[in-house]
């Protein structure tokens, strides 16, 4: 069986990315399986770029066929800000600081203008055969003014999908994965994959 490295340390995308690839015939790992390996610098100022970084990493210190995501949250009102630098929006990767400065920054903002998008871009390259893959999940949502649901991680509690009156933090994770960038940037790899294979 094929194995997949997916190029993230993130426990919660970890989870979400090897749920969604179970159905496949391959053998999923994660950096969380690899302590030594040292953090990416994620120096791009696109998700693209900073996937492109962290796959082209893993490939070079293990030569197997990798999986990079890198992905965010993008506010209409902001400028598409927070952007690349989501996950360290007010700092190092802290949800609660990070969901507090977005709320700061939204004051003000009535409902409607309140719109934005989880991007995410997932670059997959094979060292044996020199293929790589770019492919790209978007889901447009609202930002509430309070946090709404217990699952999710990140800016979930605060992104209210207007089709499904939830936020993503209100969504089981199946649902999540159901209708989430990630899921539907996952679902056009796994698509364009298997015609590599």
């Amino acid at each position: 069986m094929q194995t997949l490295l997916v190029a993230t340390k993130n426990q919660n995308k970890a989870q979400e990315l090897t749920t969604l690839l179970a159905d496949q015939q391959v053998t999923v790992q994660t950096l969380l399986d690899y302590p030594e390996f040292v953090d990416v610098d994620e120096t791009a100022t696109t998700f693209e770029g900073n996937a492109r970084l962290k796959a082209q990493a893993a490939v070079k210190a293990f030569q197997v066929p990798t999986l990079a995501d890198d992905s965010g949250l993008m506010v209409d009102a902001l400028y598409g800000q927070p952007g690349v630098r989501s996950a360290r929006y007010a700092g190092d990767h802290n949800d609660a600081a990070n969901n507090a400065k977005l709320l700061a920054e939204l004051g003000g903002v009535p409902q409607k203008g309140r719109t934005a998008h989880f991007v995410a871009t997932l670059v997959y390259q094979d060292p044996i055969y020199h293929q790589e893959l770019v492919v790209k999940g978007q889901l447009d949502g609202l930002i509430l003014t309070v946090p709404r649901g217990q699952d999710g991680f990140g800016y979930d509690p605060l992104f209210l999908v207007p089709e499904l009156h939830k936020t993503l933090a209100e969504l089981t994770p199946q649902e999540k994965n159901q209708v989430s960038h990630r899921g539907r940037a996952l679902r056009q790899f796994v698509q364009k994959w298997q015609h590599l294979n």
